[in-house]
């Protein structure tokens, strides 16, 4: 080889290990300034009585939310959103249920008693002929045209589908019979649930579709007067119905903190955790200190890291969202409301790292407590997971524990957090968890259950897999996905 190209090619290599080696170095040292202390004081204020319980829109989240703002403003972090402001404000809807009745002759039956009712749309009070329509089989529907007409089947399994089936034909309502006792049971007990906490939406309902209610098989024999086995399909038969829903404006937020880059200060890096939780029942607090007031602690420790590494010169090469979001607990609400309404455009986010629950040790790993969960880090980026294994083998050699990662896990915990709504749009992920527990969504989550020592390996397994994606000379590549080509016979 010329001795010229093997100068130049040494000079390179000093040069790349000099600079392996000063990043390293610098890495370590902002590692060091996430400590238990700060870690322990972020996550006992977020989990505290006084927040109530952080529930999506009410004065415990609000809190939260001020307070996770403040400290990124006190770190430094500008206000991405239009208008200089942390906060990317939305609004939810909540639908909840209330006095409904069905009537016929001298009987009224009341929700929740004798009937649940299933829709999300009010029905004003009128009398309405009912088309019994038998299981509302393809071979049932097949008898009559069910357009603009209230009919009443059987439900022998699953109604839910059938019911959609029957609004896409134009019917306008559906009286369900449950073929048992123990199913009806089961809908009554759904609805209290539904009726006391209502179901959230970041669409506002329109009121159209199909009016549904529930019941008990027999009470078919009393509206129509003749036993369920004489009972043809047309038969028909009238009642009155009436049902109320209301909905509630929910406002709220995620928290967003930015960091700019250098270089390549237009491709972005997220952290998310979500800062909101269950709120309060039956007059019980649920803390959430490891759900997620972890992941949270986590974000806010990380991003004062790297805060306080650009005062001090160390500016990343590509830029850093800091987002703790509202809504999770309600259905990854407002993660999904940043991926349809992104400050930062998903096709220059290069990842995104989401924390939610690392703070506590699962019955699996009693005997090896040094171990996290890790979901999605190969599904859209295999350059991801090799460089997630590479941070761990050489500065926090936890054990990465995959079991949930697997495509066919029955808890199917890949979509139930808000990495979900950046992977669903190609954006690489990696979910950090510690898995459930006996206090999982209840209100014995509370800090003294944590064990900050384990937050504080976990946390800087973060830190360190951030502080490379953000200064990397390439971002992780995407793998390639063989579309399926349809064959013609």
């Amino acid at each position: 080889m010329n001795k010229f190209l093997i100068l130049c090619f040494g000079c390179f290599c000093f040069s790349y290990l000099s600079y392996s080696q000063v990043n390293e170095s610098v890495a370590r040292k902002y590692a060091t300034t996430i400590t238990d202390a700060d870690l322990t004081r972020h996550l006992t204020i977020l989990a505290s009585d006084s927040l109530e319980g952080r529930e999506t829109g009410k004065k415990g989240q609000k809190m939260a939310a001020d307070y996770i703002k403040k400290h990124f403003e006190e770190i430094g972090l500008s206000a991405p959103v239009e208008g200089d402001s942390y906060y990317q404000k939305f609004n939810l809807y909540q639908t909840k249920r209330g006095h409904s009745e069905l009537i016929f002759d001298n009987d009224t039956l009341k929700n929740l008693e004798e009937m649940v009712y299933w829709s999300n749309n009010p029905m004003e009070r009128s009398k309405v002929e009912i088309v019994y329509i038998n299981e509302a089989s393809k071979e049932d529907l097949a008898q009559l045209s069910v357009k603009d007409k209230f009919v009443m089947f059987q439900a022998k399994g699953q109604f839910t589908p059938i019911l959609e089936q029957l609004e896409s034909e134009g019917a306008k309502g559906a009286v369900v019979l449950a073929d048992d006792s123990a199913k009806m049971n089961m809908v009554i007990r759904y609805g209290q649930y539904y009726a006391a906490h209502g179901s959230t939406s970041r669409k506002k309902p329109s009121h159209k579709g199909l009016v549904s209610l529930v019941t008990y098989l027999e009470v078919a024999e009393k509206i129509y007067g003749k036993p369920l086995d004489n009972l043809k399909i047309g038969d028909k038969a009238t009642v009155e119905l009436y049902g109320e829903v209301n909905v509630n404006v929910i406002e709220t937020e995620n928290v967003l903190g930015f960091l700019e880059g250098g270089e390549k200060k237009d491709e972005i890096l997220v952290l998310t955790a979500h800062y909101d939780h269950e709120g309060i029942k039956n007059g019980e607090i649920y803390n959430g200190a490891d759900d997620d007031a972890s992941g949270t602690t986590a974000v806010m420790e990380i991003a004062e890291a790297f805060a306080l590494a650009k005062k001090d010169g160390y500016t990343p090469r590509r830029s850093i969202l800091f987002m703790p979001v509202t809504g999770e607990e309600k259905g990854l609400l407002g993660s999904a409301y940043y991926a349809e309404n992104p400050v930062f455009p998903l096709e220059q986010t290069i990842a995104n790292l989401n924390i939610d629950m690392i703070g506590r040790v699962d019955s699996v790993h009693k005997e090896n407590r040094e171990f996290v969960y890790l979901i999605g880090s190969n599904r859209i980026s295999t350059e991801l997971h090799e460089i997630s294994e590479s941070i761990n083998s050489n500065y926090t050699k936890l054990d990465l524990d995959y079991t949930y990662n697997a495509e066919d896990h029955p808890d199917r915990i890949y979509y139930r957090s808000d990495h979900w709504n950046f992977a669903k749009n190609g954006v690489p992920i990696i979910f950090y968890f510690n898995g459930t527990h006996k206090d999982y969504h209840k209100p014995t989550d509370t800090v003294d259950k944590i064990e900050f020592d384990l937050l504080k390996k976990r946390t800087d397994l973060v830190f360190y897999t951030a502080w490379e994606l953000a200064n990397r000379e390439g971002r992780p590549l995407v793998d390639e996905v063989e579309e399926e080509v349809e064959i013609k016979e």
